[in-house]
């Protein structure tokens, strides 16, 4: 179910830990869940396929993630999500678990988990008020206010492949993630993404082998 490597080849995370959750883990309100994800290529996608075959049990991955030592940042899921219910519900003792787990860490991950779910709102409010940063994820800029505004979690947004410049919404500050624009930054020295109190949304340039597929979908265009 779980994998947690303990120190992440990735160049754009840096020599962190990072965990990667089953597929089955990803909500159905995430819109590149049939197509467009870019954990279904590459070696993520191989890594991914591992924990479906070989992966932690629960209880496993939080001993894992306890052993973490303290003050490290460290990335949950670069792929998969919060885990669920059958009724699209996120795991509220999962992620309680998981905050405890993380005490005294910098733990993070994103989630496309339905915030027009009471439920959800709460288990994600929750985490980011206990030290386990949950950003929200924005489909699209267009989405970007309407999260900010729940006041639950720090926000970010898939940008168009060719954004690379800092931008505003009608309300907020985009900042585009550093790390794809420099190759000498990571999450391990940014670590902007793991600041819940942060004022300022994250944008990812759409990316990898599906990012023209990723474009057209989000914004109903194919961009150039």
């Amino acid at each position: 179910m779980f994998l947690l490597t303990k120190r992440s080849s990735n160049r754009k995370t840096g020599p962190i830990p990072v965990s990667t959750t089953t597929p089955d883990s990803c909500p159905d309100s995430c819109p590149l869940k049939a197509k467009g994800c870019y954990a279904k290529g590459g070696p993520l996608n191989i890594v991914w396929n591992r924990a479906k075959n070989a992966g932690l049990s629960v209880t496993e991955f939080f001993a894992e993630v306890a052993q973490i030592p303290k003050g490290m940042v460290w990335r949950h899921n670069q792929a998969g999500d919060l885990l669920k219910h059958d009724d699209e519900t996120i795991d509220f003792d999962f992620l309680k678990g998981l905050v405890k787990a993380n005490k005294g860490k910098k733990g993070f991950t994103y989630t496309h988990h339905d915030t027009s779910m009471e439920a959800n709102r709460k288990a994600i409010k929750y985490a980011n008020d206990n030290g386990f940063t949950v950003n929200l994820s924005a489909n699209s800029v267009r989405e970007v206010d309407d999260l900010v505004d729940l006041g639950i979690a720090p926000v970010v947004t898939i940008v168009p492949s060719h954004f690379t410049k800092n931008f505003k919404t009608e309300k907020n500050r985009v900042t585009i993630c550093p790390a794809t624009q420099n190759e000498f930054v990571t999450c391990a020295t940014c670590q902007l993404c793991q600041k819940a109190d942060r004022k300022t949304v994250v944008g990812f340039p759409a990316h990898g082998s599906a990012k023209k597929t990723v474009d057209k979908m989000v914004y109903g265009e194919e961009v150039v």
